[in-house]
């Protein structure tokens, strides 16, 4: 018995001298609202499986004003429109990997243009200008929505159809959106892919030829 007592002893000093275990904690820095954003590189293991994200994946339509951590904002664009492989491209599919489709992201402090390359967004509109990327009231809510937008220049030379050229450009763009949704639905984040925007306006905004771009898909992400 007293041996029992001696063990017990022993497991509960044991016990009580762990070190705790580390926090589950995400890092959730601030992101600086300035011309240019600098993102972080996303860590390559992260989320659920993606069998999770799958069962997971739903359109919202509520969301709270709560910004997203620079975390999570740089985790979000790598999904849509990131370089994944040394030869530069993406985690989408583009037909005929010719990836004509530019990511902006609208802010209540501006209009940021993504690029993959340098992993940073770029303000090239300042104000909020949310209420021109869908009609729905959650659009002016939530504090991110993006827009996809083709570069139809980059067709040039193929010889198709302007019909085709907006499809596949509509397939690529939904590559897009899809990927962040996944993303999203991995992270306890919430998304919907829309097709509704005021897009002459944003092309106004944007100052893109309307000849030479065109609106395709818009998207609202937070919390």
């Amino acid at each position: 018995m007293k041996n029992l007592f001696f063990c017990a002893a022993v497991l509960l000093m044991g016990a009580c001298t762990a070190q705790p275990p580390k926090s589950s904690e995400k890092p959730a820095t601030p992101v600086e609202m300035s011309e240019h954003i600098q993102l972080t590189t996303p860590d390559s293991v992260g989320g659920t499986s993606i069998n999770e994200a799958l069962a997971a994946r739903r359109s919202w339509r509520e969301y709270s004003a709560e910004k997203l951590s620079l975390e999570e904002l740089s985790g979000v664009l790598w999904a849509a429109a990131g370089i994944n492989r040394a030869d530069g491209k993406l985690t989408a599919p583009s037909a005929l990997a010719l990836y004509p489709i530019r990511v902006y992201a609208l802010f209540e402090e501006g209009i940021y243009r993504y690029d993959a390359r340098t992993m940073s967004l770029d303000r090239v509109v300042e104000g909020d200008h949310r209420i021109a990327a869908g009609r729905q009231p959650f659009v002016e809510q939530a504090p991110l929505n993006l827009i996809y937008v083709a570069d139809l220049q980059a067709y040039e030379g193929k010889e198709m159809p302007l019909q085709q050229i907006i499809n596949l450009c509509g397939m690529d763009a939904a590559g897009y959106a899809e990927n962040v949704n996944l993303y999203t639905a991995g992270h306890g984040l919430r998304s919907i892919t829309r097709g509704s925007a005021d897009a002459e306006e944003l092309l106004r905004l944007l100052q893109l030829d309307p000849e030479r771009y065109r609106f395709i898909l818009a998207q609202t992400v937070g919390k």
